[in-house]
This record gives C-alpha cells, sequence and structure tokens, in this order.
C-alpha cells in the first residue's frame, strides 16, 4: 500500500508540473512584441542637435493608445530651430515597419504636419519624414529610443 501511495504521489506531482510549465509558457507568450516594446515614451537620440531651418529636430512619442496595429498618442518637437510644437501622433506597423502622421502647432499658430516612415529595431526606432509648415516644407530623419 505505501509504494502505490508513493507512485500516486510522483504521478500526481509530475502532472502538476507539466501543468505549471504548459502555464508559464502560454503566460510569457506574445503574439505582437514590437506593439508592447513601442508602448511608452520615444525621446530623439540627440535631442534638438542639428536642427536646420527646414527640419525638425528633438523629437518625443508618447504612446497613449495601442492596439494590435495602431498606436496613437502626444507628440513634441522643435522646428525650425525655434518653435516649440506639440500635437498627436498615430502610427500604423506592421512588423519591423512604421507608418506615421503627426500634426502638432507652435502656441496655436504655425500649424505644422509631417508624415513618414521608420523601422523599429531593438530600442531604437528610426524615422524619416516629409511635411508642410507655416513656415514652408519640412524634411529629415530623426532616432527616437525608449526612454
Amino acid at each position: 500500500m505505501p509504494r502505490r501511495l508513493a507512485l500516486a504521489l510522483v504521478f500526481a506531482a509530475s502532472l502538476g508540473v507539466t501543468g505549471c510549465f504548459e502555464f508559464v509558457d502560454r503566460a510569457i507568450t506574445n503574439p505582437n512584441p514590437t506593439i508592447t516594446m513601442f508602448g511608452g515614451t520615444w525621446r530623439s537620440q540627440t535631442p534638438d542637435s542639428g536642427a536646420l531651418l527646414n527640419s525638425c529636430a528633438g523629437f518625443q512619442w508618447q504612446a497613449t493608445q495601442k492596439t494590435a496595429t495602431v498606436l496613437a498618442g502626444n507628440f513634441s518637437a522643435t522646428c525650425f530651430q525655434v518653435f516649440q510644437v506639440t500635437g498627436t501622433v498615430q502610427a500604423t506597423i506592421a512588423g519591423s515597419t512604421i507608418t506615421w502622421t503627426a500634426s502638432a502647432s507652435a502656441n496655436g499658430a504655425c500649424v505644422i504636419t509631417l508624415a513618414g516612415t521608420g523601422t523599429i529595431a531593438e530600442n531604437q526606432l528610426t524615422l524619416t519624414y516629409t511635411g508642410d509648415s507655416c513656415q514652408g516644407p519640412i524634411s529629415g530623419t530623426e532616432v527616437l529610443v525608449k526612454s
């Protein structure tokens, strides 16, 4: 009888351990790690450096809403070396590629619209963009890192 009891306990313990491994595996699986990684705040790697008269620098994105393929949030930057702009950003993600648009203004006066593409790698987001503003066309490349 003690031998059967010991065998039954070993069998029950092995089933419990197997169930735990199954649970842990399911708990850490993420169907879209890019979306999870992209949440939070992203800032230009070198804030406000090299801002030319026809570009923006010092980007900051803060993701406030996200679905499986779309992110939205707050956007700020320095454009034309003098305008501090704030507004919103929306991005669509497909794998490691991002397509995005931003709409911002400097004190509600100078409206700036940007659109572009980018790539996500590790904790770095490389963006290229073009756009329009009250001062004329804007274009550039900006590298953001997760902060």
